[in-house]
This record gives C-alpha cells, structure tokens and sequence, in this order.
C-alpha cells in the first residue's frame, strides 16, 4: 500500500515520542501490504475500526492513541488523516469527512 500523509506521523511523534516504535513498525507492515478488500486489513489488523466513508481507526500503543486513514483498496492507497491521543480522538464531531 502506499502511504500518504505520513508527515502527520512524524508530526505526532515529535510530542509522543513513545508512540514512534508503533507507528514505524504499522508504517513498515503497511507499505508492504498488498490489501484488496476490508478482510484482508483485518487480517494484519483485527482490532483495526471501519467507521465508513472508507474510513478506518487504528489504536496505536495498546489504544493511547488512535489514527484514522482512508483506504482506497484499488489504488492501493492508505491516507493518513489523523493521528491523536485518545481523548482528542474522542473530540472529532465530522469523522465521516475527517
């Protein structure tokens, strides 16, 4: 799959540096995905949320942080689109159109 927004991963983890050994570890098992379908990711990521809207949450560190992509099984593309603590994830009013 290819990554797009990753900047907001290293953005995230220059105030959550405890969260960079997950988030490098989803970045490596993510770009060498080959997901066709919604099974598959939940494959590789059973606690991994499809929220609509091609959405999805990932919790990151035992759930002390969520990120929230969009995934586009047939271009192959995953966009990051938030990357949070818990409680800011908890604050999102629109996430169908985050």
């Amino acid at each position: 799959m290819k990554i797009k927004g990753a900047i907001i991963i290293e953005s995230f983890c220059k105030k959550h540096s405890d969260a960079w050994d997950y988030l490098s570890r989803w970045i490596e098992i993510v770009s060498k995905a080959k997901w066709t379908n919604h099974n598959e990711l939940k494959t590789d990521y059973p606690s991994a949320d499809f929220i609509g809207n091609k959405r999805y949450v990932f919790n990151i560190k035992g759930n002390n942080y969520r990120m929230v992509v969009v995934v586009v099984f047939i271009a192959e593309i995953i966009e990051i689109r938030f990357v949070g603590t818990h409680a800011e994830y908890d604050k999102i009013k629109d996430i169908q159109n985050l």
